[in-house]
């Protein structure tokens, strides 16, 4: 008998510790490049919810975790958009990076599909 990896609940980062909820993904291929892109939205961020943003660490990328490890993302943009009558109502933030080689699009892909799984999303085209 041997003994399997223990299963991890994927999570997202921004800050170690704060796992956050994704609100959708978008994957996009340039045809041109080849490069893939990627566009997270997340409509709201529990590190600023909670104010915990100024005591934890800051990992300066996107940290993606699951049962194979950790993917460390720099992210090329990070957008936040604003609403409400003052301005300050988080509406949704945008987090967004290319992937180029195959070996980190497939690793992306796999933790993709257990976040997915795990969190209750569903792939769909456009």
């Amino acid at each position: 008998m041997t003994a399997s990896t223990p299963e991890i609940a994927p999570t997202i980062e921004f800050f170690r510790g704060i796992p956050e909820e994704l609100s959708n993904v978008s994957l996009r291929r340039e045809k041109r490049t080849g490069l893939r892109n990627v566009l997270m939205t997340f409509e709201r961020l529990n590190a600023l919810e909670r104010f915990n943003s100024f005591t934890k660490e800051f990992s300066q990328s996107l940290s993606l975790i699951d049962s194979e490890g950790e993917i460390a993302v720099e992210p090329d943009s990070v957008r936040f958009f604003f609403a409400g009558d003052e301005g300050d109502e988080l509406r949704r933030v945008e987090c967004k990076f290319a992937i180029e080689r195959d070996d980190h699009w497939d690793r992306f892909m796999r933790f993709m599909q257990r976040y997915a799984e795990a969190n209750g999303m569903a792939y769909g085209d456009r």
